[in-house]
């Protein structure tokens, strides 16, 4: 808990938070007057099967608002975790505390938990300031609520794990282009499996598939997508499961206990090679 609550007064200190408030207040204003004006100007869009235009609108803008989320979450979780190992070794912070009181793993687990406790309350106040953004100025709301925000969740969780064993072995500056090409990774998965979909390929949407699995951010944000409108039927429904930046897949149960073990191999093989590096 020390370490932990020390790599937040340390982001505090660097004003990281006060940089992520200020894109965030921007990007919330940004979405509530695009969701007044989609709301406004499509009341009477009509299109084959497309019967309820608030149902698309809300669906079409709410999922822009799930990827803007998960984004910003992506960036603090990469931004809190950049340089906690390799940054601080060679500032000659870190190795009096690897000696006593503490090894490198409680280090390397500590500054992972910081990091991911800290993105995933943010996911939830942006996740719950979008979701009544939409709900009053569009009077839409989603068909689930708790389970696209645990998707948004576990999502910034697994990309805070990336980017803490990352940080063993790059740089700052190299750790955030490698953090940054993984999350475009992913969604070049989720725009594969959306094509793939479109064309009824199934080797697209196989290779999206194995891809979302490999890096499974994509496939929780995915399966929150899904989860959004898992009760609108026909060909709106059909038209907003392709959903915005990758398509809407249920994961099933077994992502849950996926992700789980993805994050603790992640961070179990981080700590294995910490243990052996020399600082």
């Amino acid at each position: 808990m020390t370490i932990a609550s020390y790599g937040i007064r340390e982001s505090v200190r660097r004003r990281v938070f006060v940089v992520v408030a200020v894109l965030t207040l921007a990007s919330g204003i940004l979405y509530v007057l695009g969701a007044k004006i989609a709301f406004h100007d499509t009341p009477s869009f009509t299109g084959p099967g497309i019967r309820d235009s608030k149902d698309f609108t809300g669906a079409t803008v709410f999922g822009m608002a799930m990827f803007g989320t998960l984004f910003l979450g992506a960036v603090l979780a990469a931004f809190l975790t950049l340089g906690v190992i390799r940054g601080d070794s060679e500032r000659g912070l870190l190795q009096p505390l690897v000696v006593r009181p503490v090894g490198r793993a409680t280090v390397l687990v500590a500054r992972f938990g910081a990091a991911a406790i800290v993105s995933a309350g943010y996911v939830v106040v942006v996740y719950t300031g979008a979701l009544l953004a939409t709900g009053i100025t569009g009077d839409w709301w989603p068909d689930h609520i708790v389970r696209p925000a645990l998707g948004l969740i576990a999502g910034v969780v697994v990309i805070s794990a990336i980017s803490t064993v990352g940080s063993v072995l790059l740089t700052a500056t190299a750790n955030g282009i490698a953090v940054f090409m993984i999350y475009g990774a992913g969604l070049i998965a989720g725009l594969l499996g959306q094509i793939g979909d479109a064309l009824s390929s199934h080797n697209l949407q196989h290779i999206a598939n194995v891809a979302s699995w490999i890096l499974p951010f994509e496939a929780l944000f995915q399966d929150g997508l899904d989860a959004t409108v898992s009760s609108t039927g026909g060909i709106t429904g059909a038209l907003l499961k392709l959903g915005p930046f990758g398509g809407a897949h249920n994961a099933g149960g077994l992502i849950w206990p996926y992700t789980v073990l993805y994050v603790a191999a992640v961070i179990a093989a981080g700590a294995w090679v910490f243990a052996r590096r020399d600082l």
